[in-house]
């Protein structure tokens, strides 16, 4: 169920999510008495290490967001894949003897996790599925709206090309086909895309476990089968990939005033620079500070007990292909373009303009009015 809109800025996304009454969410007379005081060991389990946002967004967020709400003598057990499902499972199951009292998991495979989500229901630890929807009998899921993304990327890249048509020749560079949010990209890009240009057969991928090596082979493919010349855009499901493909393309000739519009995703630091030197068209900006703080606060409510503040927190909803009507907390996203960098992730204090402007990209800075 999608009941998130395209938000048209994102500084007000950082501001206390007690203004919109998600995290100001309190416990209300009558609720189940607390099962836990403030001793609450949360396991946060990530997916891989390519993507930067892991380790320096989600995971400081989630364990400085844990400490407040149980007066520094909660905690967070952190566990990073590094893209294998088995050392997942392997770090899920040593969280489950360890006895947290919850765990967020965000799902390297979707599929081969549900068995040890089972495990921890069976064990009475409640998992909150975070960013990936996994399988198994999950508590609840906090994303951003997956598909919402996909239109927003796929949107964007149709207004980048003018008055696209058919002959507009696109290359699909689709992120891992083990993680569930992929899919869903996809589908929201190509309601956009559909019919309104073309992407060859030899031009569409897969790629497995969001590999920057591979799209950037599956990228030097798509050039030998096309013609670098004849490439009129590419959808990128993210930023990592985004940097590969802009490799392959320069490694095939193609100069930075004739890079096509490339597509992203998680406004990495590197691919907020490209945009501003204009490698890279958009990213699509999902405000981190948002999901993982309502995840810390899901994560605590639920160990505590606190059924209504729970509640109040998951009020979308979601199905997996094992299990429906999942409590949800979709957040928004937004596109980020070059004139929106300084509205969006300067605005939030994700970045500062000196992380962005440093000197190599002094002067395309400057031509935007970063300064």
């Amino acid at each position: 169920m999608r009941r998130i809109a395209i938000a048209v800025a994102a500084s007000t996304l950082s501001l206390s999510l007690a203004g919109c009454g998600m995290l100001g969410a309190t416990d209300e007379p009558g609720e189940a008495t607390p099962t836990k005081g403030d001793d609450v060991t949360v396991g946060l389990l990530m997916p891989e290490e390519t993507n930067t946002r892991y380790e320096q967004f989600d995971y400081p967020i989630i364990k400085a967001k844990v400490a407040e709400l149980t007066n520094n003598k909660g905690k967070v057990e952190y566990a990073n894949a590094a893209a294998k499902s088995s050392t997942q499972v392997t770090q899920m199951e040593r969280m489950i003897e360890d006895k947290v009292d919850i765990i967020l998991l965000d799902a390297v495979d979707s599929k081969s996790i549900a068995d040890t989500v089972k495990k921890a229901k069976e064990a009475g630890i409640p998992v909150i599925a975070y960013d990936r929807l996994a399988q198994g009998p999950i508590d609840a899921y906090v994303s951003f709206d997956n598909e919402l993304v996909g239109e927003v990327q796929g949107r964007t890249l149709v207004e980048a090309l003018g008055s696209a048509d058919l002959s507009d020749k696109v290359v699909m560079m689709n992120g891992s086909p083990t993680d569930p949010n992929s899919a869903q990209f996809k589908q929201g890009a190509m309601s956009e895309l559909s019919g309104r240009v073309t992407i060859p057969a030899s031009a569409s991928f897969d790629t497995k476990d969001w590999s920057p090596v591979e799209a950037e082979a599956n990228m030097t493919k798509a050039i030998a089968a096309i013609g670098a010349s004849k490439i009129s855009a590419v959808y990128s499901a993210n930023d990592a990939m985004a940097g590969a493909i802009i490799k392959a393309l320069k490694k095939a000739g193609v100069s930075d005033s004739e890079m096509p519009p490339i597509t992203g995703q998680d406004a990495e630091l590197s691919a907020v620079q490209r945009i501003v030197s204009g490698e890279q068209y958009m990213s699509v900006y999902k405000p981190y500070p948002q999901m993982a703080a309502a995840a810390a606060e899901m994560a605590i409510a639920k160990a505590r007990g606190r059924d209504i503040q729970f509640e109040s927190l998951t009020r979308d909803e979601v199905d997996s292909p094992t299990d429906k009507g999942i409590r949800a907390n979709l957040v928004t996203v937004v596109a980020l373009t070059k004139s929106n960098i300084k509205d969006t992730v300067i605005a939030d204090g994700i970045y500062k303009v000196s992380d962005i402007c440093t000197a190599e990209y002094k002067t395309p800075c400057q031509a935007i009015g970063l300064r």
